[in-house]
């Protein structure tokens, strides 16, 4: 009989123990998750989102940019700023600050340096990122579709301000395209160029052109 519940009790604990181990909270009660922990923590030169794609190392800042200044743990002196058109932008603080003609890079260790030296804060951390370009244009007149200005956010070729354009009007001269850049004027040739000649005709565009089709 001892040896038949002894039999009976060895072929239940098993059973017990599972039941028991699973109806375990996964995390016990005030104590954080390891894999929480784990995750990493946002870092303080992280782009915000819809930042311009431009290099933060070799961009230079000019009038009318959009700036995201992120001033971590003080919200009062982050936001959205506007460079004037004397290249300078006013945070808290540390009042007017020069922006244009500086990288963001440089832009966010002048505003953490002024920030520390002037006793602001101890250790001052700082993202600059381009919001919006606005200071480098080119622009696009005559006989095209969607003649205007645009910003010149990525490298962008005479061929593709063509093409951004929306094509030619009817009567378009596509052999004689003029790019105006200061006092020199270049001449591209659509048709040679699509058709694989003369490529070193579709240059980069600087801010400050012109593109005339006549």
């Amino acid at each position: 009989m001892r040896t038949a519940i002894l039999s009976a009790l060895l072929a239940v604990l098993p059973v017990w123990g599972a039941l028991s181990q699973s109806a375990k909270p996964a995390t016990p009660p005030g104590e954080t998750d390891p894999a929480k922990m784990a995750a990493p923590a946002t870092s303080a030169g992280a782009r915000p989102p819809g930042a311009a794609p431009v290099n933060d190392k070799t961009y230079v800042i000019g009038a009318e940019d959009v700036l995201n200044i992120l001033v971590w743990g003080n919200a009062p002196l982050s936001g959205t700023v506007t460079v004037r058109p004397d290249g300078v932008i006013t945070l808290g603080l540390i009042n007017d600050v020069k922006a244009a003609g500086r990288t963001p890079e440089q832009l966010t260790t002048e505003i953490a340096t002024r920030l520390k030296d002037g006793g602001f804060m101890q250790s001052p951390r700082v993202t600059v990122a381009v919001q919006q370009v606005n200071s480098k244009k080119a622009c696009i007149v005559g006989e095209v579709l969607k003649p205007g200005c645009f910003n010149l956010v990525v490298p962008t070729t005479v061929l593709e301000a063509l093409v951004n354009a929306g094509g030619f009007k009817d009567f378009a001269n596509q052999k004689n395209i003029v790019i105006q850049r200061g006092d020199w004027r270049f001449i591209f040739n659509y048709k040679r160029v699509i058709a694989g000649k003369n490529r070193e005709q579709n240059i980069p565009l600087e801010p400050g052109d012109l593109i005339i089709v006549k």
